[in-house]
């Protein structure tokens, strides 16, 4: 549910209607807008019916969320969110562009992308250390070796880099990305989603072969509920029955 306070409500009133809800045992999630302050509840709400909060000082109305996301729902925060990556911005009246390599082969064949990508336009660089792949013989990326190389590039090119995060045992290896990639064959991996939720870095997101959009919003669902709010969501298209192309874009 959220609790939508008037448009001149006072901070006083704000915080003791945010108070009576953490008394609760609820989760406040505040989201102060140009004119009004929405109050997002997370929680069993009914351990709230008797505490009358609709006619406490400042509140307009209570809303209730029915889908199961909440946290990612846009009643939750209808301001459009931001999500800041070194010097690039990521939202509305923004168009972003990331590319580089799908693996890093090398540290030539990588700077020489990073300076082409650059060159047109992009303002981040991506490219895979580590690579899941269908058959266990295929090239499955330099690792550690891969973020070095990543890093260096950075260093030339002054482009913040994103790469995939494949395991938690890798998590420490990425103190120094800019935006973490959660694959689309890890996109319901809920472990390593909380454990990326528990760090402040910008997530990203790829939409799961054959994940339904909530199930997609879920899993940032599950992020912004371990702590994190930058989170991006990244469209690679669903896997159908059409063989003539890899992925299809769902529209």
């Amino acid at each position: 549910m959220i609790i939508i306070m008037r448009p001149n409500a006072s901070q006083r009133a704000i915080d003791k209607v945010t108070k009576q809800v953490e008394a609760a045992g609820l989760q406040v999630h505040l989201s102060k807008g140009d004119e009004v302050t929405i109050i997002g509840v997370v929680g069993d709400k009914s351990k709230l019916h008797r505490s009358n909060i609709e006619i406490s000082e400042g509140v307009d109305k209570i809303v209730q969320v029915t889908e199961s996301y909440k946290l990612v729902n846009k009643k939750f925060h209808p301001e459009d969110s931001t999500v800041t990556v070194k010097d690039t911005q990521i939202g509305p009246d923004t168009f972003t562009v990331m590319a580089g390599p799908c693996a890093i082969e090398s540290h030539d064949q990588l700077l020489s992308c990073a300076e082409e990508v650059k060159k047109a336009g992009a303002t981040v660089l991506r490219g895979g250390a580590f690579k899941p792949r269908t058959s266990p013989y295929s090239f499955q990326g330099l690792g550690e070796r891969g973020l070095e190389y990543l890093k260096a590039a950075r260093e030339e090119t002054g482009l913040p880099i994103v790469t995939e995060l494949m395991d938690l045992s890798q998590l420490p290896l990425f103190d120094d990305v800019d935006v973490i990639q959660i694959g689309a064959r890890n996109m319901q991996n809920f472990d390593l989603l909380k454990a990326v939720g528990h760090q402040p870095k910008p997530v990203m997101i790829k939409r799961g072969m054959s994940a339904t959009y909530e199930e997609w919003l879920m899993s940032a669902e599950y992020v912004m509920a371990s702590g994190n709010e930058n989170v991006i969501l990244c469209e690679r298209g669903i896997r159908t029955f059409e063989s003539y192309t890899r992925n299809t874009l769902d529209l």
